[in-house]
This record gives structure tokens, sequence and C-alpha cells, in this order.
């Protein structure tokens, strides 16, 4: 039982990458459709490339979208709404003009003729002589305003439904129903400017000679206060009346027999046989329940199955460095599952296109973090497996694995920020142009182009910017490394390697010439030249804490290391290593930049001590572990080359002569031992590269120490 316990222990990694794909695969498989799916591809115009085919069942053949539209905006051309007329409204508007009208009059005439407010004011002959002219005006104003009510003051209906003052209109008034001409009837806005206009008449055609100074009376008098609508839009029985209708429309046109040939091999697909197939599809998706939708299912999980075995299989053989590193195993698989997601939710809402959303961020965020290989597989099988539930696959398939791609190869320099916008463009220009060519090869024309398809593309490409945003968010999550951020790193004002240049300027300097050794090399072979150049500028920071032990920082003569024996003197030379990842986690470096300072010295041994023990003390076995750096091994391929890098940058100081013989010479030995201790065993780098690795250094070291000519006294 405890050897079963080790072995989980010792396999934890494995287990967990193992129970990742599973979970994964449950996912997938629970947001998969459960329907079966139309096997046929068809567009008007194209030549049926399938067998003859037969009608599998009877089925009945739907009217096109136009023909049901025409017969619909037929039907309903004559249909009449229905308005409410409210009998009790306008009673009490009529009783507040009355009132207003009354008490506004009085204030305003007393005001006018300068009337004293004393008691019985109204029995003044003056005031009395003005009753008449209130009178009629109430009067008049009232009558007005009771027959525009009376025919009705509509209240604008919101939504589709409008008013527009012509046509007819069906006017309920209790239990009676009258067609009535929409144009007799007012809205709030015109039946204010009808009294006004029978005011200003009434008011010119008056003889009265006191009439004049009521002028400023009726232009204060709001009127429209007592304006209301008593005409309302009956939505119930307006669309009731046109449910019924539209009920009375079929949606089908004829019919065919099982049995019956439906197009033969070759033929060309008319308006007519697409209409037909189409109606196929139709009752095809409609028959969803007479098929074991088990079996349905168990296909897609076959497919899905088989795709998270070749990712596996993938990383295992090229990428297996992510394979062991769990975190990044399960990010680019939560990648794969978040776009399966998103998919299957766009699916289930009929009104946004798939166009819409950027299945391209997925290989954009994983082309920051890995590198185009995998963005590129990961991409292609996670839309391999969304045509299962994406309309139209075989065009959803094509235009987003094309843009996948060119996304992925328009993400160079990803350090500046404008290289987001040109992807997001350049995946628009994708787009369109894939689909321009799709609808073509099946249309024969540009005519069948449809121009929405062009604003879903540049929606498509604005919320490509999104994963700019996505990439900081995963970043600082899953403790990723962006091209951004190791930019941000290798700026040597950073604060620690000002300090480094400051405190131990010898080993900064170094650090320099390994970081532009380094740099060069990996361009050759292939690889991140930024990670590893942040890398190198990092990888020797423990010597700080005792610059003046390392070689590269005596200047003034004295070495400290004539008073230790070898194995503290090598103590203190290897402790550079464990003290540089103090430091660095001290000072919140990411892991990536830390493994390069664990394993630029893999598990060498300080050779200048180690050897001087051996020759001092012959007689003594000698402890190899004392004189050995901890590790481990680099494990990947920029690891390597920052090792070699370092350890030919300080060997070439030690020349005597710098020649191209004694450079080459070193350069093969240094690198030749390297590959002796089994260093690169387990990192992802080739002979061949190794090779290549050696040149660039061995021309490298030439320019940087080529003879001078000698200057004239």
């Amino acid at each position: 039982m405890l050897s079963i316990y080790e072995k989980i222990i010792s396999n934890y990694k494995n287990i967990g990458t193992i129970l990742v794909f599973i979970l994964t695969f449950l996912l997938i498989t629970y947001m998969m459709p459960r329907e079966r799916k139309f096997t046929y591809e068809f567009q008007i115009g194209s030549p049926w490339k399938k067998e003859n085919l037969t009608a599998p069942f009877k089925f009945s053949i739907y009217k096109t979208d136009e023909e049901y539209q025409a017969e619909m905006d037929s039907t309903l051309s004559d249909l009449k709404l229905y308005y409410t007329f409210d009998p009790y409204q306008f009673k009490e508007q009529l009783n507040k003009f009355k009132d207003s009208f009354q008490k506004e009059w009085v204030e305003y005439s007393l005001k006018e003729y300068s009337i004293s407010t004393e008691d019985k004011y109204y029995e003044s002959g003056r005031y009395v002589s003005l009753r008449g002219l209130q009178d009629y005006y109430h009067n008049f104003i009232y009558d007005f305003l009771e027959k525009v009510y009376l025919k009705g003051i509509v209240e604008l209906p919101e939504g589709d439904v409008s008013f527009d003052g012509s046509g007819y209109i069906v006017l309920m008034r209790g239990n009676i129903a009258e067609e009535k001409n929409s144009s007799e009837l007012f809205t709030s806005k015109t039946a204010y400017k009808f009294l006004k206009e029978k005011i200003q008449e009434d008011i010119a055609s008056n003889s009265n000679r006191n009439i004049s100074r009521y002028n400023k009376f009726f232009d204060q008098f709001e009127i429209d206060r007592f304006i209301i609508p008593n005409v309302f839009y009956n939505s119930e029985v307006s669309e009731r009346e046109k449910s019924e209708r539209l009920s009375e429309i079929s949606m089908k046109k004829g019919m065919i027999q099982q049995g019956e040939l439906i197009i033969s091999k070759g033929e060309i697909v008319t308006l007519e046989k697409f209409q037909i197939l189409q109606s196929l599809k139709i009752t095809y998706n409609e028959q969803q329940g007479n098929v074991n939708k088990f079996l349905v299912l168990s296909g897609k999980l076959i497919i899905v199955l088989l795709s998270l075995i070749l990712i596996y299989v993938f990383l295992y053989n090229f990428r297996r460095e992510l394979l062991r590193d769990l975190i990044k195993t399960s990010f680019i698989l939560f990648m794969m599952v978040l776009m399966i997601f998103v998919a299957s939710t766009i699916a289930k809402v009929e009104k946004v296109s798939f166009y819409i959303i950027p299945f391209t961020i997925l290989p954009i965020i994983l082309r920051t973090f890995f590198d185009e290989r995998v963005a590129v597989f990961v991409h292609v099988l996670t839309t391999l497996i969304i045509g299962f539930i994406a309309p139209n696959s075989y065009e959803f398939i094509v235009l987003n694995i094309l843009a996948g791609i060119v996304a992925i190869f328009s993400l160079t320099n990803l350090y500046r920020r404008s290289r987001f916008f040109i992807s997001a463009l350049l995946v628009v220009i994708t787009y369109s142009m894939a689909y321009i060519g799709i609808t073509v090869v099946h249309e024969g024309s540009f005519t069948q182009l449809k121009l929405d398809y062009f604003a879903n593309f540049g929606l498509n490409g604005m919320l490509i910017l999104i994963s700019f945003l996505l990439i900081y968010v995963f970043e600082k999550t899953f403790g990723f490394l962006s091209d951004t951020t190791l930019m941000e790193l290798a700026d040597t004002n950073q604060p620690l390697l000002r300090k480094i240049a400051e405190i131990a300027p010898g080993t900064f300097q170094h650090s320099l010439q390994v970081a532009n050794l380094s740099e060069e090399a990996i361009h050759r072979i292939g690889g991140n030249p930024l990670l590893l150049r942040t890398g190198a500028l990092y990888h020797d920071i423990g010597k700080m804490y005792d610059p003046i032990f390392f070689i590269e920082n005596q200047t003034s003569g004295i070495n400290p290391h004539d008073n230790l024996a070898f194995e503290e003197s090598a103590k203190t030379i290897i402790n550079h290593v464990e003290k540089g990842v103090e430091l660095a986690r001290k000072n919140n470096l990411p892991e990536a930049i830390i493994n390069f300072i664990c394993t630029h010295h893999g598990t060498t041994t300080v050779q200048y001590f180690y050897k001087s023990y051996i020759k001092t003390y012959p007689e003594q076995e000698v402890d190899v572990s004392k004189f050995s750096y901890p590790g481990p091994k680099p494990f990947s391929k920029e690891m390597a080359v920052l090792m070699m890098a370092d350890a030919v940058e300080a060997a070439s100081r030690s020349l005597q002569e710098y020649s191209q013989e004694t450079i080459n010479e070193l350069v093969e030995k240094v690198i030749s031992k390297q590959l002796k201790q089994g260093q690169f065993e387990e990192a992802p780098i080739t002979y061949v590269d190794i090779k290549a690795v050696k040149e660039v250094f061995k021309i490298r070291l030439k320019n940087i120490y080529h003879a001078r000519i000698s200057y004239p006294k």
C-alpha cells in the first residue's frame, strides 16, 4: 500500500495532467449539442457533388423567406389597428378648465383694469361690464375643447406601431367598433394647435373694443394643460387580429413523397431545388426525437476524445516542457474549453452571428505565451470541434482557420502594442477576403455578398483588442510572461540591474556580453530571443552579495580567495546561484527568469578550485559535491544557450592571444565539455542546433576581440 502511495506522490504531475485532460473531455462533452447534424452542404448555383438524392421520408416544401414575407405583407396590408375611446377621460379636464379659466380671467382683469379687491368687487360697474366677455370666451373655448375630445385625442403608440394620421383604424367606443379615418383624430400637438388657431381667429373677428387688452391673457393661458389623450392603442385586440390573419398563412407550398428523386449528381442547385433541400434539412432537424441521441452523442465524443489525444501526443512529442508544467497544460485546455463554451452559448442566441465572436483570441493568446506551433495546432482542433456547433460548418471552419493563422503570423514583435491593432486589421481583411472567395465559388457572382457579414467582421476585429487586456489578466493570474513584460524587465534602468551595475560592474558587463551572444545564437536556431536576453541580464545577480570574490569585479589586484580553503572558495562561488534565486524572489521576478538563474551552471563543477584541490591534496579523496553546482540542468533551448554563452564568454577573458584559431579552439573545448557532462540532456536542443550556436559564438567573439592597428607614437 505504501509503494502505491509513493508512486502516486512521485507521479503527481502526470496524474494531475491526466485528470485535467479528463475534466476537459467531460466539460466539452457536456457542451456539445445532442442533436444530429444534417450531413449535406449546398449552395445555389453549385453542382450537386453527392450521389443521387432521394427523399428518405415524406416531407413538405417550405416557402422561401421572400415568399412568406410577401404573403404576410399582402395579408397585413389592409389590417386596421384597434384603438379604444375613453369617455370618462376628458370630463375631468373640462372641469379643470372651467375652474382655471374663471380664476385666471378674474385675476388678470382686476390687475389689468386696476379694480380694487375689496369686498363685492364683482358688483363694481367696470367689472360687471367685462363679465359678458368672460362668459363668451369661456363658453367658446369650452365648446371647442369638448368637440376635440369627442373626436378623440390619440396617445401616440410606442414600438413598431406608428400613427401618421392617414388610413383607417377601428375605434372602439364601449361595445361598438367603427372604422374611422385616422385623419379625423387629433394628437396632443394638433389639438393644441387647433384650439389656439380658433381662439386667434375669433379674437381677430371680434369687434369688442376691450378684447385687445386680453391678448396677453390668451398668450399666457396654457390651454395645453387640459389636453390629454383619450384614445389609446389597443395592442391586445390588434395583435389578436394580426395573429389570426397570420395563422391562416401556410408556410408550406408543396409535398415531396418518400423515395422521390430530389436532385441528381452533377445537377445545378437552382432556387427551387435549394428550397426543397432546405425543407428536407428543416424536417430532418425536426425529427430529432426519432433518433438515438446516445449514438449521436457517442459519435461526437469520439471526435472530442480524438482531438484531446492528438493535443496530448503533440505536447508529448514536441512541447514536453509544457506537458510537464501542469499550470501551462491546464491553461491551454482552459482556453480551448472557454472558446467552445462561448460557441455553445452563442448557438442558443439566434440573433447573434458566429462571425461577431473573436475566436482568433485563442491563437493570439497562445502565441503570446507559448509559440506559433502550439497556437496553430490547438486553434485548428478547437475550430474543428466548434464546427459541430456552428451553423454552416464548412464556411465557419475555413474562415476561422485562415483568420487564426494570419493572426499568429502577424504577431511578431509583441512588445509593440501596435501589433495588436495590425493583427486585428489583418484578421478582418482575411475574414472578408475568404468570405468573398467562398461566396463567389458557390454563387458564381458578387451579387449574393451580404453587407452584414462585413459589419460582423469589423465588430469581430474590434473585439479582438480585448485580447490585450486578457493577456495582462492571464499573465498575472497564471504567472506567464508576455513580450511586453520581458521588455520592461530587460530595461537596464530597472532598479535591480542598476544596482548590479553599481555594486558589481564587472559582472554587469559580463551579463551584457552574455545577453548579446546568446540572443544572436537563439535567433539562428529558433527560440524566444527576448526571454533569453532577459534571463541573461539577471542570471548572475547573486554575485551582488560578495562581488569581490568574482574575478571580473577584482580591480585592486587583491584576491580574497588567497586566504580561503578551496572548499570555502568553491562554496562562495556556488552560493551565487542560491543567493541569486533568493534575490529574484524577493524582487518578484517571474519564475521563467528565475529558471535561468538556477540552470545557467547546471550541475557542473567549479573547475579552478576543484583541480587546485586535487593538485594540492593528491592523496586525499575528493568530495565532488562540494565543488558542484546544485542544478538543475537546463530544460529549455534558451537555458541551454545561456549556459553555453556564459561559459564561453567567461573563458574568453582568460585567453592570452585572440585569434581565429584560439577562439575556435576555446568555443569547441568549452561546449564539448558541457556536452560530455550531459548538461543538455533535458533540453530540447539538437546537435545541429549546438553546431549553429558554436558558429555564432566564434563569429561574435572574433568581432569583439578583433585586432586593431597600432597608431604611431
